[in-house]
């Protein structure tokens, strides 16, 4: 007698023997859109928010650890825009890459691989001999970084409910910020208590990601993807197991479910404006982040905020303040009136740092507050808009590429920082960054789509 299949392998076969119907609980069914919250949700986000968490401390040891790295191996401009932009080219690369395998292969094996490769690599930065050695080594950081952006942002999206998908996916900015943060305030106790402190700095970021990598083991396929691959009783057994059986993959019909994925996809006529939109945002938000707060102490040293002034606390408590803040503006506003409202908010605070001069300490604090608070708070929407712009078969493509786009855009700003104060100054180089978010600014008002009460299947057209 042939023993009775259990748990995951029963459904399958149930799910084979009938693979186009639903489950039923009661003649009722449900979309995975409306399911309501549950536990594995909350394990999916906190899977997410655990690599945002990692993320945010690795890209944040950089700034302190440089200081004390250039007293052992003295750094030019050069080395130092390098390595400040270095993880930030890792992740342009990774996010392509990883993007357009996450699509074929399916979500789950970039999950666990993106991370191995942040932990190996984050604890062999401990034994750099050479800045072309760090710079190497962060570089397959973030090789590694843009794996987990685009095949997080899929993944927790794609397991979503509707209702809650706003608010977890901008989680994803609050949690990365904590982990920038604490960096920070570690590197500022601690990255001069002893000649190699930069080392144990820079290695500790192995220690959540290995963390994150244990606890990634066992995370189910994305059946969305499965759905998508005609894999049907496979994403249903997925559905069973985790969701029960009254809940249906789709609440509707997807006219793209079965089309083909990749790149060229992307530029295809339903969704050229969404991809140009998204590419485009997400550079014009983050060239200023990464350029301003990799190079803070730098910045505040030029400006003379860094001694007693309290600046250092004051604009990390403000990163704090405003990813939560952006969390309960992203539930309360449309994504467009978050989105432009954010760019000119933004790009006044620097319009007003560039004109400013050094005596005014108290209003240069003040602008730069207000800049970071709604930096942080807007931030929430680069985890938010990508994936509900883009349908499932190009979901993880359409999202590493506009973080490709990001962090190329991002890579340059900072390793044009410390070049643009040393021969423009200050103001000057200021005034260009306040240029930069006005072009957001205008590509948001044009382009960007209202997504807030979209379901995933709906995220499709212009």
């Amino acid at each position: 007698m042939l023993a009775r299949p259990s748990g995951l392998a029963s459904a399958r076969v149930a799910a084979q023997a009938h693979p186009q119907q639903p489950h039923r609980a009661n003649g009722n069914t449900v979309s995975l859109d409306d399911v309501p919250l549950n536990k594995f949700h909350i394990k999916i986000a906190g899977l997410t928010f655990g690599a945002h968490f990692t993320e945010g401390y690795a890209l944040g040891t950089i700034g302190y650890a440089l200081a004390t790295l250039n007293k052992q191996m003295p750094l030019d401009a050069f080395w130092q825009g390098m390595i400040g932009s270095s993880a930030l080219m890792g992740i342009f690369a990774g996010s392509l890459v990883f993007g357009w395998l996450s699509d074929r292969m399916g979500r789950q094996r970039i999950f666990l691989l993106s991370f191995l490769i942040i932990t190996l690599a984050a604890f062999a930065q401990f034994y750099t001999t050479s800045p072309a050695m760090l710079c190497a080594l962060r570089v397959l950081i973030g090789f590694g970084m843009g794996g987990d952006f685009a095949v997080g942002h899929a993944i927790l999206a794609e397991f979503s409910p509707r209702k809650h998908r706003g608010t977890l996916l901008g989680s994803f900015s609050v949690i990365w910020t904590i982990g920038y943060v604490v960096a920070n305030v570690l590197g500022l106790y601690y990255a001069d208590a002893s000649p190699d402190a930069w080392r144990w700095l820079l290695a500790s970021a192995g220690v959540p990601a290995l963390a994150v990598l244990i606890m990634r083991i066992g995370t189910p396929e994305s059946p969305r993807w499965l759905h998508g691959k005609g894999r049907v009783a496979e994403a249903q057994a997925v559905v069973l197991k985790y969701f029960g059986p009254n809940v249906t993959i789709d609440g509707g019909h997807d006219d793209h479910a079965h089309a083909s994925g990749g790149f060229a996809r992307l530029f295809q006529r339903d969704l050229i404006r969404r991809t140009i939109f998204n590419c485009a945002f997400f550079v014009c938000l983050v060239i200023p982040y990464f350029a301003i707060y990799t190079f803070l102490p730098s910045i505040l040293k030029a400006i003379h905020l860094d001694n007693g002034s309290g600046a250092d606390f004051l604009l990390n408590g403000c990163l704090v303040l405003g990813a939560l803040l952006g969390i309960w503006l992203t539930i309360k506003l449309s994504r467009r009136a978050f989105l432009i409202g954010s760019f000119a908010v933004t790009c006044v605070s620097l319009l007003a740092l560039s004109v400013l001069p050094e005596s005014a300490a108290l209003w240069m604090i003040v602008a730069f507050g207000v800049f970071t608070l709604t930096m942080s708070a807007f931030s929430n929407l680069v985890g938010v808009f990508p994936p509900e712009c883009f349908p499932t078969e190009v979901r993880a493509c359409g999202v590493g590429l506009a973080i490709a786009c990001s962090r190329l855009g991002s890579a340059v700003g900072t390793f044009l920082l410390p070049l643009g104060i040393a021969q423009l100054g200050f103001h000057s180089t200021m005034l260009a960054l306040a240029a930069v978010l006005l072009v957001g600014m205008i590509v948001s008002i044009a382009w960007a789509p209202e997504t807030k009460h979209l379901t995933l299947n709906q995220a499709s057209g212009n």
